[in-house]
């Protein structure tokens, strides 16, 4: 598999199943109608794809340079949550304005959202490398 054709992969699967999760945790966290949770996920998988992309061949950049190869648990880690605080950053002003709701507020169903998004992002990857195996810049 290519690069390119891996992160396109990764991409689309990731935010594929992300939207199911997302939905789901919004319809239990908030207020918001099934149809609002969902189609909220669906744009911010949309922003999330982008953002992916974006991300991972930064991160693969500084990865190919380290002298310690392989996605030990720390790197896996280090991963996960810079993703999630960028894309924390892009997704909290969307939030406030797609339910109406204060920036504060919005940071704090974000919170929530980042909690379970930590964990799918980790096992998630570590599943996606399993299956397709370690990119160049981790082996």
């Amino acid at each position: 598999m290519t690069p390119l054709i891996r992160k396109i992969t990764y991409a689309v699967s990731f935010e594929t199943l992300g939207i199911l999760v997302a939905g789901s945790g919004l319809l239990l966290m908030s207020d918001a109608s099934p149809g609002q949770s969902f189609l909220l996920s669906a744009i911010s998988a949309a922003v999330a794809m982008g953002w992916s992309l974006i991300y991972n061949a930064i991160f693969e950049r500084w990865e190919a340079r380290q002298t310690v190869k392989g996605r030990p648990l720390s790197r896996r880690a280090l991963h996960a949550m810079l993703f999630e605080g960028g894309l924390t950053l892009l997704l909290v002003p969307v939030l406030s304005w797609w339910l109406d709701i204060s920036l504060l507020h919005a940071v704090t169903l974000e919170a929530g959202l980042i909690a379970m998004f930590i964990a799918y992002t980790y096992l998630f990857t570590w599943a996606f490398d399993a299956i397709f195996g370690l990119p160049p810049s981790a082996r």
